[in-house]
């Protein structure tokens, strides 16, 4: 049996809910990951998406952040909520176990800080939620469960995955210390699903409005899909769902789909 995982910041569910279920009744992903929803929880429009036959969690905040996981099959539990965070209420972080019907999938959908201006206090914030998201990874691994962290992390992982490195070399998605992290990450187990299947050089996933970067292809590849070894065995395709962002009123983002054989 085949499972799509798929993620996407949509930048605002509201703005953006028209091209997000038009995106959905295209590709049918098993599960989608979003992020950036930009609305608490009873604002979010679940039933436009129980009409297409998901079942629905969401972790929102009003006019900031908010994530959410959608799934075909139904969720058995869920984790609102990055732990070890006292009094940190952003809502980035969404744990889901889906009952898949040859076995359960746990999917984390993740909407990592910005961290900009950096240094400074968003940029510490950004490391430390990072040193988290390593210590909650480290938990979920010893599960040796089909495991998928999928969504916005706010990292350039390499020169590689961006336009120009010089002009982002003191960005917060691309210093040196918050690319250490997410190689501390994968450094326990994960594998990206974009490189395993053969990802190559420029290939984008974020192009900011400003600028004309889309029309000259000035982007980031920032969405990122983490397998756990379970879930690295099964994998069997990668997609970039470019032409997303050539839409009327798209996000800044498009969606990134990861095929799972289970």
């Amino acid at each position: 049996m085949t499972i799509t995982i798929a993620a996407w910041n949509v930048n605002s569910i509201k703005a953006r809910l028209e091209r997000t279920l038009e995106w959905v009744r295209e590709a049918r992903p098993d599960v989608l990951c979003l992020q950036e929803l930009k609305c608490e929880e009873a604002a979010f429009p679940r039933e436009a998406f129980e009409d297409e036959g998901y079942n629905v969690a969401v972790d929102g905040q009003k006019t900031y952040n908010g994530v959410a996981v959608l799934s075909k099959f139904p969720i058995e539990e869920t984790l609102r909520g990055l732990p070890g965070g006292d009094g940190d209420d952003h809502a980035r972080y969404l744990e889901a176990v889906i009952a898949a019907p040859s076995r359960p999938i746990r999917v984390v959908s993740v909407y990592m800080p910005n961290g900009n201006p950096a240094p400074g206090p968003k940029y510490d914030y950004k490391l430390s939620w990072m040193d988290r998201l390593i210590t909650r990874t480290r938990e979920l691994l010893d599960y040796e469960e089909v495991l998928a962290i999928a969504g916005d992390y706010n990292i350039i992982p390499t020169a590689d995955d961006v336009h120009d490195p010089a002009a982002w070399a003191d960005d917060a998605l691309f210093r040196p210390e918050s690319r250490a992290k997410y190689r501390a990450l994968l450094n326990l187990g994960l594998t990206p699903a974009f490189e395993q299947s053969g990802g190559g050089a420029h290939q984008y996933t974020f192009w900011d409005y400003q600028a004309g970067a889309w029309q000259r292809n000035n982007g980031i590849r920032i969405d990122h899909i983490l397998l756990s070894p379970e879930g690295a065995d099964r994998l069997r395709g990668f997609t970039i769902h470019k032409d997303e962002r050539a839409k009327e009123k798209p996000s800044d983002h498009v969606p990134v789909v990861a095929e799972l054989d289970v």
